[in-house]
């Protein structure tokens, strides 16, 4: 005869059995009335700008130039090309700083610890405009003349990096000592410690916070406007003027760069999923 254990275990079995279906329809549920959620609110949001008297052919006329479809007049590209090559470029030299930053903070060394958080002082402490003035109006007195194009990408990747080095510091202080002190008791180097220990786990609390800053990156980029890049900011604001369209021109971008944020967002989403199995396992 099968014990009580024996019994009460295949009793669990049989009960998770039961109440996961459900769980897995009620998810699935939930998932369904968002969707008719977003759905109902596009509708409204749609009814409301039609009762603006929109100009869709105007729309229509400018969409390609703003989504980057065609050069500039001086041959380089514009609109969301643009914007997206600014953010681009500018989060793989914030990663980097951020890194030196986050390792300076980290660090028992003085004098690093003291650049590290000076650095992060200053740019955090001042607004990113006020930054961007600086790099392509104040450096020129100085004899150093950047382009707008690098100007700005200097000023983004400044300014974010001096965020998402906390941001980092904080993802690797949350990989419990203990992972590094096993990893150097089984003799691994601290190149490999640092990339297949640490770096995985930091991952999971560095991607969320990192992830809205990126998007934010990408709708700060838009202050490169006022060094005559010609982003999607840029083209809205003149087509508004040529024309007299303000709405159209401005809400276009907005929507653009709404889509651009979403796209973000699921990537954001994949590489949570992807860095959080291990710690969905380990909490399972």
């Amino acid at each position: 005869m099968p014990s009580e254990t024996g019994s009460a275990g295949a009793a669990e079995s049989l009960g998770a059995a039961v109440t996961l279906p459900p769980f897995k329809s009620s998810i699935a549920d939930f998932r369904k009335k968002v969707w008719l959620t977003w759905a109902a609110l596009l509708v409204l949001l749609g009814g409301a700008l039609g009762n603006f008297g929109l100009d869709f052919g105007l729309i229509g006329q400018k969409l390609p130039f703003m989504l980057g479809l065609h050069l500039s007049p001086d041959g380089f590209v514009q609109g969301v090309v643009l914007t997206l090559l600014v953010t681009a470029v500018s989060m793989v030299f914030a990663m980097l700083m951020a890194v030196l930053t986050a390792l300076g903070r980290l660090s028992s060394n003085p004098v690093a610890f003291g650049v590290a958080t000076f650095y992060a002082s200053f740019f955090r402490g001042t607004p990113l405009l006020v930054q961007v003035l600086l790099i392509y109006l104040a450096l020129p007195q100085f004899g150093i003349i950047l382009s707008g194009f690098t100007s700005g990408i200097l000023a983004l990747s400044l300014n974010y990096a001096a965020y998402l080095a906390e941001t980092i510091r904080a993802g690797i202080s949350s990989v419990p000592p203990g992972q590094r002190e096993a990893a150097m008791a089984l003799g691994l180097s601290k190149t490999v410690i640092a990339w297949k220990i640490v770096a995985p786990q930091a991952m999971r609390v560095i991607i969320p916070p990192a992830g809205a800053q990126f998007i934010s990156m990408l709708k700060d980029s838009s202050l490169v406007s006022i060094m005559g890049l010609w982003e999607l900011n840029f083209l809205a604001q003149s087509y508004g003027r040529a024309t007299y369209h303000y709405m159209e021109m401005l809400l276009t971008a907005a929507v653009i760069y709404w889509m651009l944020s979403i796209v973000l967002e699921l990537v954001q989403h994949q590489l949570e999923i992807k860095f959080g199995r291990g710690h969905a396992a380990r909490g399972a």
